[in-house]
């Protein structure tokens, strides 16, 4: 099965084609930049320069993986609009995945784990997880110093590059999600041909941009 894999929750824009076999999942191609500010620029040639890396078509895809978030809105849209649109133009099912999952399914280490990104506005998204990456709690948005580890051994994700004074564990990789880790953290659903759920965005925190209020009045 061809997977193709998107994210745009972090400042990285990825995608990327992964062969998703009975025991595993082998990345044939993937494309990575990281620009907070680029990523509708950029995921649609990433994508085309996977697809093609990958030595297959559009078309010879099976499914899309799209980070769900946590993440900022503008970064988050183009990613989830993108895959909406691959799926619904190329009649394949697309499943939502969220990227602390992902970064969690590819994390170099058998043990309970701490996944942390950059929220900005001075916090953190977080989750964390045991031995065998089942979420423990989360996905949640919290000021550094207020993450709650549930004893986690390892901490993960570039939130720790961030905020390096706010978590001591012993860092491992990956910094952020992957094509691969993607479709592991989706493996079971794209196996079993389940229904995707809905592909929904996880922000945590309310937009910024609010409704104009009526305008004051300033005659009696």
């Amino acid at each position: 099965m061809l997977v193709l894999a998107l994210d745009t929750s972090t400042p990285a824009v990825t995608a990327g084609v992964v062969e998703l076999g009975p025991d595993g999942a082998t990345t044939r191609a993937e494309r990575v930049t990281v620009d907070p500010r680029a990523h509708g620029e950029l995921l649609t040639p990433h994508v085309l320069e996977s697809v093609d890396q990958a030595g297959t078509t559009l078309r010879g895809l099976d499914a899309v993986v799209c980070g769900s978030g946590p993440g900022p809105f503008t970064g988050l849209r183009a990613g989830l609009a993108t895959a909406a649109s691959l799926g619904q133009a190329l009649e394949i099912p697309v499943y939502p995945v969220c990227g602390l999952d992902a970064i969690a399914a590819e994390a170099a280490v058998d043990d309970t784990l701490l996944v942390v990104t950059d929220a900005r506005r001075r916090e953190v998204y977080w989750a964390a997880y045991d031995a065998n990456r089942q979420r423990l709690a989360g996905p949640a948005v919290s000021l550094p110093v207020d993450v709650d580890t549930h004893g986690a051994r390892h901490v993960a994700g570039h939130g720790v590059q961030v905020y390096p004074d706010a978590f001591t564990l012993p860092a491992v990789e990956p910094l952020y999600p992957s094509p691969r880790g993607l479709v592991l953290a989706a493996a079971a659903e794209l196996r079993s041909g389940a229904e995707p759920a809905p592909l929904t965005a996880v922000y945590l925190r309310r937009p910024d941009a609010q409704e104009p209020h009526r305008p004051k009045r300033v005659l009696a």
